[in-house]
């Protein structure tokens, strides 16, 4: 379920651009105002006050935003401003630019087969190479090969599976890895990237209840770096994407100083998804609100933002 408030009777497009408009205007830039229209529209309402801006100033709205803001309120709200699937598209492309694989592997790992097929199309016409060729130059052996599998491969998305197959992958993982000496990657990689994820959630169940030992517990002894983490957050986004997402909001926000990139991408592109079960999650595990970490974190116009999207404590 996602986090953000929408007003029940919101304002016409053409009206929030007008206040967009104001708020720019004079000596230094109402902030707040700003904050308080884009922080609750949703992507077709932000797709449309962008339309209107730009008819009735001749100015890309984008392009008014960094003028008038700075730092992390500019890098927040200009990534919000886009479409979910542009987002995903620009977030990769700079993740592969400053060599992050880290994030390339989250963002991809992450997402269904759906979203993946849309935000691949937007990659290749916004930046004119293909995300293949981009990872293919970004990565190397069987984490090369689990991503460029996992991007290319239709995924079914419902919620049905074959308990009668979920136990046989169960056993082939089991003899690719914790029977032998050494690990068969590629029976790794072949169930993670072409099974379901409620196929694969049913995998781990069989595997636990054959083996007495969990999947995830088996991912991290077979296989290690890049590939490992691949492998968990596509197992971690199959039993439970609001745990996951829980736990990379805690680790950017653990220790000195907060990984603001991290923060930002999360919130922003789990707000309109899945964020009350990610708030949920966090306080669960972690006996303390994301709101409550969130705004420790942060200050000023950035938190006032992050917090809008998130929504009440409760």
């Amino acid at each position: 379920m996602a986090t953000l408030s929408v007003p029940p009777s919101p304002p016409y497009p053409r009206d929030d651009a007008t206040h967009l408009y104001k708020a720019f205007k004079g000596f230094g830039c109402d902030t707040s105002a700003v904050i308080n229209i884009l922080a609750h529209r949703d992507a077709t309402q932000r797709a449309l006050i962008q339309q209107e801006y730009r008819a009735m100033y001749s100015e890309e709205l984008t392009k008014r935003l960094v003028k008038e803001l700075s730092g992390k309120l500019e890098e927040a709200i200009l990534l919000w401003l886009q479409d979910p699937a542009g987002r995903d598209a620009e977030i990769v492309r700079q993740a592969c630019t400053r060599g992050d694989t880290r994030t390339v592997t989250e963002v991809i790992c992450s997402r269904t087969p759906s979203q993946i097929q849309i935000f691949k199309q937007i990659y290749h016409a916004r930046y004119g190479t293909y995300l293949e060729h981009d990872l293919e130059g970004l990565t190397s052996g069987d984490h090369k090969k689990l991503l460029l599998a996992y991007i290319s491969i239709p995924r079914y998305e419902g919620l049905e599976f074959d308990r009668f197959m979920a136990d046989n992958d169960a056993k082939a993982l089991y003899k690719a890895g914790e029977k032998r000496l050494g690990t068969d990657e590629h029976t790794f990689i072949m169930v993670f990237s072409e099974r379901s994820r409620a196929h694969l959630a049913a995998v781990a169940s069989s595997y636990h209840s054959m083996y007495h030992k969990s999947l995830e517990k088996a991912v991290k002894s077979e296989t290690s770096g890049m590939l490992e983490y691949g492998l968990l957050t596509i197992l971690r986004c199959a039993e439970n994407p609001g745990k996951y997402f829980a736990k990379v909001l805690h680790r950017a926000m653990k220790g000195l100083g907060t990984d603001d990139t991290t923060l930002i991408r999360v919130i922003v592109t789990r707000t309109e998804l899945d964020m009350q079960y990610i708030k949920a999650e966090y306080h669960k595990k972690y006996k303390k609100t994301l709101n409550d970490a969130v705004s420790s974190e942060t200050s000023g116009n950035y938190k006032a933002f992050l917090l809008a999207l998130l929504g009440p404590k409760h």
